[in-house]
């Protein structure tokens, strides 16, 4: 029987591989000549929203958890900011961050109350 890890419980972390399953769907359809440029940069930000939802998850200092958190948060405006580049070079619609923006806005609310509880936890401890 294998174990589960406690971040495979996490909404937030089933729903940041979710995004990075969007986005290279949707880079996919970036011309050839992006497949090492955006194409890749913003497959490596959504990947990284997980990886270290992940890496936070598993780290047993409050602080610590808060500042993978903020990485992550910071990876997913990333990857918000690179889909609008992808739409002023042509490469995707409005309607292709429509479909995203969702998924990318509950992601940034749930590390918010992610974050949220894990401050309310420090204070009780102080």
């Amino acid at each position: 029987m294998s174990h589960t890890y406690s971040f495979e419980k996490l909404e937030a972390w089933k729903n940041a591989r979710s995004l990075a399953k969007a986005i290279y769907v949707l880079s996919s359809k970036f011309s050839n000549s992006e497949k090492f440029g955006l194409a890749s940069q913003i497959q490596r930000a959504a990947v990284s929203v997980s990886s270290n939802i992940a890496e936070g998850s598993g780290r047993n200092s409050p602080k610590e958890k808060i500042r993978f958190i903020e990485i992550a948060y910071g990876s997913l405006m990333e990857t918000l900011s690179q889909l609008f580049i992808a739409k002023d070079l042509d490469y995707i619609s409005d309607s292709d961050i429509a479909e995203i923006r969702p998924l990318i806005e509950l992601i940034s609310a749930q590390l918010s109350i992610w974050r949220n509880n894990i401050n309310k936890d420090e204070n009780k401890n102080d």
